[in-house]
């Protein structure tokens, strides 16, 4: 029987590299607040991701509710209901409301015009997702928010590493969210991070992920514990290591994808920007049923049955779900790209470890 395949794997580092990293903290009994390996991770993230500050958390979301709570944050936040689903739930959590537009159909990001379109007296920010590590259109949403006076903050959960123009995506914005989970490129096996522009806001940031927390007696912000741990800044450090391979393999991985898929009518790859360098976080392939014969889910459960695991990253949309679906902007009619774009969508494997040849194997199984 054939090996199975999904999505990703998370990528760890040998038992023999981690060994001495756990006797180091086991030796010095500091596992968490603040660490000596989790300031050495940040040191190496912000000259690696070539990023002014960064502040290390214990996972994405938190990250990104800190991020609303850093800037105040508050009334109407336009966003994508094409996301993972933590993207609106720390607005929901933060008691913003959010406002959501529909998306660029070939880009899958937040479409600037629909969001000039839905700007009102109410609104304060916007929460653009770099979808699929894709960069959103980050010089007209700049524009945007300058001329409405609007915070920015990227969900770049899926951007680890990606340049456009030569710099680093993490630098637009007022603040961008990295995500460190074991399915993304780079990972702590859970864990976050904030890329911020300034010392002042990276030590506001830097006091909210612990309690607010000046000094042993002063709590000077309503905080939360989003630190990070020894442990989790271990993983990061020796994965950090091999970060480069990661990406290369990847991105051959993709290009033999799309070798093997040329040329089957009814199935689109979502095209790459020239002027991008891109980590190959995800591959997205879209199915436009009456060429291609068949549809998103039948080739799904397909697969499938082959014990190849695909996901439909995004699918359902974040609009469709209970709490909220009655928000005037879920409507479908105001989302119709977005619609079609999650029933189209199947993100197929791609994690360093997969074989050339299971490769072959599940674009012939597609082709059939």
């Amino acid at each position: 029987m054939r090996e199975k395949v999904y999505v990703t794997r998370p990528s760890l580092p040998g038992l023999e590299e981690v060994l001495p990293y756990l006797e180091r903290i086991w030796t010095s009994r500091t596992v968490t607040n603040n660490g000596p390996l989790v300031i050495e991770l940040e040191r190496q993230l912000a000259e690696y991701l070539e990023v002014p500050y960064i502040s290390l958390f214990n996972n994405g979301t938190i990250a990104l509710v800190a991020a609303l709570q850093a800037l105040d944050v508050q009334g109407e936040v336009i966003t994508t209901p094409y996301s993972f689903v933590a993207s609106t739930h720390a607005l929901w959590w933060h008691r913003a409301e959010p406002v959501f537009v529909d998306i660029d159909p070939f880009t899958n990001n937040l479409d600037p015009q629909k969001i000039q379109d839905a700007i009102t007296s109410r609104t304060t920010a916007i929460l653009p997702v770099h979808v699929y590590g894709q960069p959103c259109d980050v010089y007209q949403i700049e524009q945007l928010s300058k001329t409405y006076d609007l915070k920015i903050i990227y969900d770049a959960a899926h951007a680890f590493g990606v340049k456009q123009r030569g710099t680093s995506i993490l630098t637009h914005g007022d603040l961008s969210i990295l995500s460190f989970h074991a399915t993304k490129v780079f990972n702590t096996i859970e864990g976050g991070a904030i890329v911020s522009s300034s010392k002042e806001l990276k030590e506001k940031i830097d006091r909210l992920r612990n309690f607010g927390f000046v000094d042993e007696t002063t709590v000077v912000l309503p905080g939360i514990n989003g630190k990070m741990n020894e442990i989790q800044a271990s993983i990061g450090l020796l994965n950090l290591k091999s970060i480069d391979e990661e990406i290369q393999r990847r991105k051959e991985i993709y290009q033999l994808y799309q070798t093997l898929l040329q040329g089957v009518v009814g199935l689109r790859i979502m095209p790459l920007m020239e002027d991008v360098e891109y980590n190959y976080s995800y591959l997205p392939i879209f199915i436009e049923e009456d060429e291609f014969g068949a549809s998103r889910d039948d080739l799904y459960y397909r697969l499938k049955n082959y014990e190849i695991y695909c996901r439909r990253y995004f699918y359902p949309l974040i609009s469709t779900f209970a709490p909220y679906s009655s928000l005037p902007s879920s409507k479908r009619g105001n989302l119709k790209n977005a619609y079609k774009v999650a029933q189209q969508v199947i993100c197929l494997p791609i994690y360093p470890e997969l074989s050339n040849q299971m490769i072959e194997y599940i674009c012939k199984c597609i082709s059939e």
